[in-house]
């Protein structure tokens, strides 16, 4: 199947891609508008120190489009939200939908 179909991107998000902490709190690079599909679900999942947090939403966009853990994504709604996990899902070349999966506070 290869990439992600481009017509179950529905959404738009806009990225601002966490490039770590100051003296003044995070520090986001230059945000980037991005194709996603967009599931506002609540759910349990483990952070990058494996404690379970409760994600609202979770956002699918192409398995090219770089969204690190901590960046803050503003979903079509107007919701800004911090990136929880961010998981590339690659099929190696079995017939599933390449795609990255991210979740948000």
């Amino acid at each position: 199947m290869g990439v992600i179909p481009e017509f179950l991107l529905r959404h738009w998000v806009t990225i601002e891609p966490y490039l770590g902490d100051s003296a003044y709190g995070p520090q986001y690079g230059a945000s980037v508008v991005a194709r996603a599909f967009v599931e506002e679900k609540i759910r349990t999942v483990r952070d990058q120190r494996g404690e379970e947090v409760v994600a609202s939403t979770t956002v699918y966009l192409l398995p090219t489009q770089a969204c690190p853990p901590e960046s803050r994504v503003t979903t079509p709604s107007g919701r800004a939200a911090s990136v929880i996990t961010s998981t590339l899902h690659d099929g190696g070349g079995l017939p599933t939908p390449d795609h990255r999966e991210v979740t948000l506070t």
